[in-house]
């Protein structure tokens, strides 16, 4: 695709407003994988490159984010032992295996995936990433020691050692923290987090705080990457690609989400499955960099939509400016205070927390508020890779309890309104004497399909008149099973022996995909007399067969 100059000018702008956010955020980050904070700025940098090549948003800025952080954290530290080189070389074959994963969902054109965390759900295990980032940055603000565990233990931990707080400490990360919420508010179009960092080194190297016990970064080694493929054995190798299976279909979701936003915003078309593709370069470029998972950043986003970004050129231009100052000017970074980057943290924490999600759940939908809150218990309760899981079998359990009991109707005819309608609709509706026509709201399938015979058998027993026949109107089914066809030969056979007959209207051709040919053709040959094109043919042909037995009879 040819670049338009005139675009130039506003990917520059936005290009250098990303990176003077981007930098900050992937440092602080860092902390949450637990890595080093030049890992930290790999991670932020050479995904830009990736994604402008493969992605298809012209606004979307890949990154570290903090929940992808804290799911590779958690994966690393229950297989690394406490051993530090191998929990790097871990982290890296984790990053390479969670783009391989996105390869291979790319390849497979699985970009329906980022639908399938609904939404309450997707809230929920984010709330529940917040609320553990921000317990696990709490000491680093105050200066004391972290418990060891998970959000429970770290909870209690802190509020024993708040009697341990390191005042000066605190006193610079509440300041920076204060600061840094002003700024986001009073001063929104400022990069808060450069700000808030720049005021830290200069703090602690002037005032030097470092001899007061002051925490602050360290030395952050300057140049390029060592690109290296880490050494890993099998049994790793095999852990590694259940973790990031999971960091790849809960990244996805949130960093597709975002590119959606954005991309309805500008009126940009968005390819899912090109996404896939987008977010497995960025991870093998993290990777392959000695980086660590990454996925579709909003802050970022953000940025670079409000400062004008109009390409992917903004991300080439924030990436080059990190590059640079990987290259030149990293020895400033040695005064940076721990507790400002926990400051950092706990502010994209609470971005991360969507108190307005909670609230509407809470008026729209009590059922969905709970799968939300459960969610969010179980990321605290049993940890963030279980929290994954749980999300997963929460949204089956959701589609399955709304797919398995789905509406159904009792459809009848009223004065004045054409076609037929559910009796619950329209107090006026008037059912045929003899004939039960019935509406199933749903495929039928191999787990509703007990549900429709019972379903189907209540209408009946509660018809005014003895049913003669039952019409199945079809039109709501888009897949049938076998085991729902088999359950529907016994009913079938179960009505006839009641002298009921089942008949259908307006089923899909497209149903004779999921079977044989040969089968279907010789069940539709049987059953030809009891197959109709619409509802009203089907309500004519009863009425033909009445008056047939009606003329029998009188004869």
């Amino acid at each position: 695709m040819r670049y338009e100059r005139r675009n130039l000018r506003f990917d520059l702008l936005a290009g250098l407003s990303v990176a003077s956010v981007a930098l900050p955020v992937g440092i602080a980050y860092a902390e949450i994988a637990r890595v080093p904070a030049v890992v930290g700025i790999y991670a932020a940098i050479f995904p830009l490159f990736a994604y402008a090549i493969f992605g298809s948003s012209r606004q979307l800025i890949t990154g570290p984010d903090a929940a992808t952080c804290i799911m590779a954290a958690t994966a690393i530290a229950a297989i690394a032992g406490g051993d530090s080189q191998r929990y790097a070389s871990l982290m890296v074959g984790l990053t390479l295996m969670t783009g391989a994963c996105y390869f291979v969902a790319g390849f497979l054109r699985l970009g329906f995936i980022a639908n399938f965390l609904s939404r309450p759900i997707l809230v929920g295990y984010l709330n529940g990433i917040a609320l553990m980032i921000f317990v696990g940055q709490v000491p680093r603000l105050c200066g004391f020691e972290a418990a060891k565990g998970g959000f429970l233990a770290q909870s209690i931990g802190v509020v024993h050692h708040l009697s341990a707080t390191h005042l000066p400490t605190l006193l610079v990360g509440g300041g920076l923290l204060l600061l840094l919420i002003l700024l986001m508010r009073c001063a929104p179009r400022l990069p808060a987090a450069l700000v808030v960092a720049l005021v830290g080194i200069v703090v602690v190297k002037v005032g030097g705080l470092a001899a007061l016990g002051v925490a602050t970064l360290g030395p952050v080694p300057s140049g390029l990457p060592q690109l290296q493929m880490p050494l890993l054995a099998r049994d790793d190798l095999l852990q590694l690609a259940r973790d990031a299976a999971g960091i790849m279909l809960i990244s996805f979701a949130s960093g597709v989400l975002t590119a959606k936003s954005f991309a309805e915003r500008s009126g940009d078309p968005l390819d899912a499955n090109q996404e896939l593709i987008g977010f497995a370069a960025c991870n093998l470029a993290s990777g392959l960099a000695q980086g660590f998972p990454v996925t579709g950043a909003d802050s970022r986003t953000a940025v670079n939509y409000a400062t004008g970004g109009r390409t992917q050129f903004a991300g080439i231009v924030a990436g080059l400016a990190m590059l640079a100052f990987l290259l030149f000017l990293t020895a400033p970074l040695a005064h940076l205070p721990l507790s400002g980057l926990a400051a950092i943290i706990i502010v994209s924490a609470f971005g991360l927390f969507d108190r307005t999600a909670v609230h509407h759940l809470a008026l729209a939908s009590r059922r969905e508020l709970l799968f939300s809150l459960a969610t969010t218990a179980g990321v605290l309760v049993f940890g963030v890779l279980t929290g994954v899981i749980l999300a997963v079998l929460l949204s089956v359990v959701w589609l399955l309890s709304v797919i398995s009991r789905p509406n159904d109707a009792v459809l009848g005819r009223a004065a004045g309104i054409a076609g037929f309608h559910d009796i619950k609709d329209f107090p006026e509706v008037q059912t045929i004497p003899g004939l039960l026509i019935y509406r199933f709201d749903a495929d039928l399938v191999f787990f509703n399909c007990d549900y429709f015979r019972t379903r189907l058998l209540y209408q009946i027993a509660r018809s005014p008149t003895p049913v003669e026949w039952v019409l199945i109107d079809a039109s709501p089914i888009n897949v049938v099973d076998y085991t729902a066809v088999r359950k529907i030969d016994a009913l079938r056979r179960e009505l006839a022996a009641r002298g009921i007959s089942l008949a259908y209207a307006r089923a899909k051709q497209s149903l004779r995909r999921f079977f044989n040919s040969d089968w279907v053709s010789e069940r539709v040959s049987a059953d030809n007399n009891l197959l109709f094109p619409t509802v009203t043919s089907g309500v004519e042909a009863f009425a033909r067969r009445a008056e047939q037995v009606t003329g029998r009879g009188q004869g």
